[in-house]
């Protein structure tokens, strides 16, 4: 089907990607790549491998893996920080001889280890007591984890201080509002962008603050071979994304209306279509993509949050092909982020004459006057003239403007940045690899009974804390 040698490699990759977010997006979203692909997750599972026989060596009743010397620990180290792409491709040859993706890192870890003369005494406890969930619900943690620390979280940062930004710049600019969509009582741009910036900082704090668990538990979770209950991930981190994408839905919505009914202008950029068949026009794509991306993303995160709390019995599999698919969520988002804060770029605020003066007078006496009926600058000087109030109260009222008519919006606006610190802080969010014995102590056995531990608080055996 494809033929000739003029499209580089990795131009046809994209053009034959199944996915956009590895073809006509990709260039937007490969900073996850490394986390969230087929490579993530094989590195992921080698670091908890080598963690778990590090973790093995410091316990003093677990006599058959002596505590490491100092370059063994090393040595191992340095397979977590040079592990590569050859080194991935490998573990792939060898899932092909075995048909079991976790197998073949153990396979893998045991060849490159067994040249150590420290370390090949003890290969057989890589994967000691363990189970694929085991390392795959850990591995599977600290994607997420990584990949939001390091791609979601600075460009979710981004986009907040861009809409302060916006905020400050344009606490004076007066707009008239729209409640139920028709005109109401003016207010500033400012404020309304104040108020998504503080409801957008709110859930990114949110989301940070939730703590990623994982399990270490065995085959059925009973500690056969070492007590977490399902799901392995605490997945109202994705709840909680999905409310910073619902706002942010939101916001496209308002933006993209705004400009519907003139209150902001796009900049046009040289050699630009905008459409097709209309030449002058200028349409919000950017928006619209983000608000389209967001709702994949937002579908994407409903269905893992729905299928992962459940499994069949005590193990099935069929999170496995789910868990695969937790970059797509990501992906979307984070093409929806850049494609929100790009359209930021690319409009200017009009100070827009506005029709309606609000006059805070009798409700009765003002709807008579309003509802249903064209309004005028002069028709409005007629009322106030025929209200029985001192000269000097009609002379204030005659003066009042929709840019005087604003409230407090200005100084919400000016005060963001105050308001967005309230809502946040400087906490980074932690991994919690944890599991609870109901007698505090841990019982940890092969399933084939061979080996006991008794008498070892869990707390002191196994529990990684890994924070930013």
């Amino acid at each position: 089907m494809v033929s000739g040698n003029s499209s580089s490699e990795s131009e046809l990759v994209n053009l034959m990607a199944l996915s956009p977010l590895d073809g006509r997006y990709w260039g937007k979203v490969k900073d996850l790549a490394p986390y969230m692909s087929e490579y993530g997750l094989i590195y992921f599972r080698v670091l908890v491998e080598i963690k778990w026989l590090l973790w093995l060596s410091q316990i003093p009743e677990v006599t058959e893996v002596p505590t490491f010397s100092e370059n063994a620990r090393s040595y191992l180290q340095e397979m977590i920080d040079g592990f590569s792409y050859n080194d991935a491709l490998e573990i792939k040859k060898i899932e092909k001889v075995t048909n079991h993706d976790v197998k073949a890192v153990e396979y893998f870890l045991k060849q490159r280890f067994q040249s150590h003369p420290e370390i090949a005494k003890v290969l057989e406890f890589f994967h000691f007591a363990c189970t694929s969930e085991d390392i795959n619900n850990l591995a599977h943690a600290l994607m997420l984890k990584e990949a939001v620390n390091s791609v979601i979280y600075p460009v979710m940062d981004d986009l907040v201080e861009a809409v302060c930004n916006m905020a400050k710049d344009n606490a004076h600019i007066s707009m008239l509002s729209r409640t139920h969509g028709q005109p109401a009582s003016p207010t500033t741009l400012g404020k309304e962008m104040a108020n998504f910036a503080v409801r957008l900082s709110r859930e990114r704090h949110e989301i940070s603050r939730v703590e990623i668990m994982g399990k270490f538990a065995g085959a059925v979770g009973n500690y056969n071979a070492h007590l977490v209950a399902y799901p392995d991930i605490n997945w109202p981190q994705i709840a909680e994304e999905f409310q910073f994408n619902n706002i942010l839905i939101d916001f496209d919505r308002d933006i993209w209306d705004y400009i519907s009914v003139g209150y902001f202008k796009q900049t046009t950029k040289a050699g630009e279509i905008g459409s097709s068949t209309m030449p002058h026009k200028v349409n919000p794509i950017d928006f619209e993509n983000s608000e389209g991306n967001l709702g994949v993303a937002n579908g994407s995160f409903y269905h893992l949050s729905m299928k992962l709390p459940i499994s069949r019995w005590q193990r099935d599999l069929t999170d496995s092909t789910v868990l695969r698919n937790m970059g797509l969520g990501l992906g979307h988002s984070l093409l929806a982020y850049k494609a929100h804060f790009r359209e930021y770029q690319s409009f200017r605020s009009m100070k827009t004459v506005m029709r309606r003066y609000g006059v805070p007078e009798p409700y009765e006496k003002l709807k008579e006057l309003t509802r249903g009926r064209a309004v005028t600058k002069e028709s409005i000087v007629d009322f106030i003239q025929g209200l029985e109030l001192p000269n000097e109260a009609k002379s204030n009222l005659q003066k009042l403007t929709p840019h005087s008519y604003v409230g407090a919006a200005v100084e919400l606006a000016r005060t963001v940045d105050i308001a967005v610190k309230v809502v946040a802080n400087e906490r980074g969010p932690s991994i919690i690899f944890a599991a609870v014995a109901e007698n505090g102590k841990l019982q940890h056995e092969l399933d084939v009974n061979v080996l006991r531990y008794e008498g070892v608080r869990l707390r002191e055996l196994f529990v990684m804390k890994i924070i930013d």
